[in-house]
């Protein structure tokens, strides 16, 4: 099985990093490959709304001048998925948001491409504002039907200068029982795939309140 891990932060080697690597390293010991990718330094358009994706439903974005349509494709080859973001201004970093907003659209338009994957989200952070932007990465791992494994604790390391979280014990210790329990329920979808059938996906039903 395999995991792929996208790293929000503009620092390739820094908390995000850390914390990140501390999830991989347990999963790793479960024989599961674990792939990371540098998204926090490149430039990346947000989301134009243009409804392109939902219309051609060819597992694309539109905008093709970066490389989001290749990291979704890998997130629909992956078995799980890791989100990793540091935290500005209380929200997820500003290219990883963008990235996210385009790729979750595009495999939940595109026939619930990531459901029943298994999904974590986790945040570095100097100070305050880690649970909002944990908060705001489950929100694309809810909205895309994936199931998400817990740890102890908020998934929330703590740490400023490059390295640092890794004296945050408590939050390493946060991320490698997060890192078992995702191999633990990996394992167990795999397991299951032969021996319970996944209830059948629904069209999304749409509402809009102003008449």
């Amino acid at each position: 099985m395999k995991v792929v891990a996208f790293n929000g932060s503009p620092r390739k080697n820094g908390n995000t990093s850390e914390a990140i690597k501390a999830v991989a390293k347990e999963l790793e010991k479960e024989n599961i490959q674990v792939e990371i990718i540098h998204v926090g330094n490149k430039v990346i358009s947000g989301c134009l709304a243009c409804g392109g994706c939902s219309r051609n439903m060819n597992e694309k974005c539109v905008i093709e001048n970066d490389e989001v349509n290749g990291w979704i494709q890998k997130m629909k080859e992956a078995d799980g998925i890791i989100l990793g973001s540091p935290v500005h201004y209380a929200a997820i970093g500003g290219t990883m948001k963008s990235f996210l907003d385009r790729a979750f659209l595009v495999t939940s338009t595109n026939k619930g491409m990531l459901r029943h994957k298994v999904g974590a989200s986790v945040v570095a952070v100097r100070r305050a504002g880690g649970i909002p932007v944990f908060d705001q990465l489950n929100n694309y791992i809810n909205y895309s039907e994936m199931v998400m494994p817990t740890s102890n604790y908020w998934n929330v390391v703590y740490g400023t200068g490059q390295g640092e979280a890794t004296q945050d014990k408590e939050g390493m210790q946060i991320m490698s029982v997060l890192g078992k329990n995702m191999a633990w329920l990996m394992n167990i979808i795999d397991f299951g795939r032969d021996h319970v059938k996944a209830p059948e996906r629904e069209d999304k039903t749409f509402m809009n309140f102003i008449r």
